[in-house]
């Protein structure tokens, strides 16, 4: 009885902790006003098939590059004369995947290795941090340009080279949070009475380093996108004619004497994309980082 409510107490702090943590979001303005912005990318994105925008494949030559609050066309038309809502919100399909997942993929994978690195330490330790810091002797930009550059443009490769990318830090952080718990008393405790190594791990380590990890994560998200946005900028992230936000800021350059508030549309969405992203990690930091 004793054990079983040790466990009802544990559970119940954990869940208590977990719903301070959603009170305090919902108290902070600035972070519940960023998380609607991207609700409402999001949703937009995902349901853009249904919003009865135009086809953001076809162009008309005769079309070209309308000005903003032309009828049929509320934000006008890009240099093939394709409308730019759809292209706009369509973009954000891909602008936002590549951006988000690679970031995705990346916690997970860093979260492994860190936790198995900070945890085992000797050999193990020094085999996948001096690894993890052979990446670290290149800019990220540079090294994502570097692989996206190598395995060429594409959806695929670009996600590839910023997972790529995002693994080192993330695997750092892992690390050195899971080394300072390592050498705790629940921990020494649990490997007295006889528990394997994954247990420990899977019982008594994650559940208290994947907060400051996932913190930590969030921040790297609008840099993923920014970084995404850029690759295709430079002509080796997304192919044309898909619509996405650095590659329509591209194809747009050659406009901006002709029409500039019309290609400063992506960057727009990217700059408000990315602030959002920022402060909504700016707040969910404060609201876990809460010290009694």
């Amino acid at each position: 009885m004793a054990i079983a409510e040790t466990i009802d107490a544990a559970l119940s702090q954990r869940s208590g902790y977990w719903a301070g943590v959603a009170s305090r979001l919902r108290r902070d303005p600035v972070t519940m006003i960023c998380l609607a912005v991207l609700a409402l990318l999001i949703l937009s994105a995902i349901f853009a098939p249904f919003l009865g925008l135009q086809d953001p494949y076809k162009g008309s030559m005769i079309a070209r590059l309308k000005p903003i609050g032309t009828p049929g066309h509320p934000l006008g038309t890009d240099e093939q004369g394709r409308d730019m809502l759809a292209r706009l919100i369509y973009g954000g399909r891909l602008t936002l995947f590549i951006g988000l997942m690679p970031v995705v993929l990346a916690f997970f994978v860093g979260s492994i290795l860190g936790i198995v690195a900070g945890y085992a330490g000797g050999m193990v330790n020094t085999v996948i941090m001096r690894t993890v810091d052979v990446f670290f002797a290149f800019p990220s930009v540079l090294l994502a340009i570097a692989i996206s550059g190598a395995l060429g443009a594409g959806i695929v490769n670009s996600l590839v080279s910023l997972t790529i990318v995002f693994i080192p830090p993330l695997t750092r952080v892992a690390e050195a949070v899971t080394s300072g718990v390592r050498s705790l008393d629940y921990i020494d405790a649990a490997r007295a009475s006889g528990a394997s190594a994954l247990t420990v791990i899977r019982v008594h380590v994650i559940g208290n380093v994947l907060s400051p990890i996932f913190v930590y994560a969030t921040s790297l998200t609008s840099v993923c996108m920014i970084l995404a946005a850029g690759l295709s900028f430079l002509g080796i992230g997304v192919r044309p004619p898909e619509p996405e936000w650095g590659l329509m800021l591209n194809t747009l350059r050659s406009a901006i004497y002709v029409n500039p508030w019309l290609s400063a549309l992506p960057g727009l969405m990217i700059f408000i994309t990315s602030l959002c992203l920022n402060l909504v990690s700016d707040g969910v930091r404060s609201a876990m980082n809460v010290h009694d």
